[in-house]
């Protein structure tokens, strides 16, 4: 499968972005999704998973309430609606699918198909 991410950009401390990922190739239900980021300098870092069917989603804790990912088999995407956005936010965003975990995976090893990233910076 091939992913594209977009919807990155410049925001403002406290706006919303909402980031796609679209996918080709191989039937889209098959695979658990997730978005993970990485700032500059520093390691890739988990950011939330969706289950194939969309059922199911964890996010990790210090985003919960702000961050919420989704998913539209019919379209073959998968998303990451962005909310009270900070500056350490700021990180190059990426899409990932996995065929071993139809459930979704925290863990970025688990992950066989990455997007190319999609930069997101707040200013504050």
């Amino acid at each position: 499968v091939q992913l594209q991410a977009s919807g990155g950009g410049l925001v403002q401390a406290g706006g919303s972005l909402r980031l796609s990922c679209a996918a080709s190739g191989s039937a889209f239900s098959g695979y658990g999704m997730g978005w993970f980021r990485q700032a500059p300098g520093k390691e890739r870092e988990f950011v939330g998973t969706i289950n194939w069917s969309g059922s199911f989603t964890y996010h990790t804790k210090s985003l919960e309430g702000r961050f919420t990912i989704s998913r539209d088999n019919d379209k073959n995407a998968v998303y990451l609606q962005m909310n009270s956005l900070k500056p350490e936010d700021t990180a190059v965003y990426y899409c990932a699918a996995t065929r071993s975990a139809l459930s979704g995976s925290t863990s970025a090893d688990r992950y066989d198909y990455w997007g190319q990233g999609t930069l997101v910076t707040v200013s504050s």
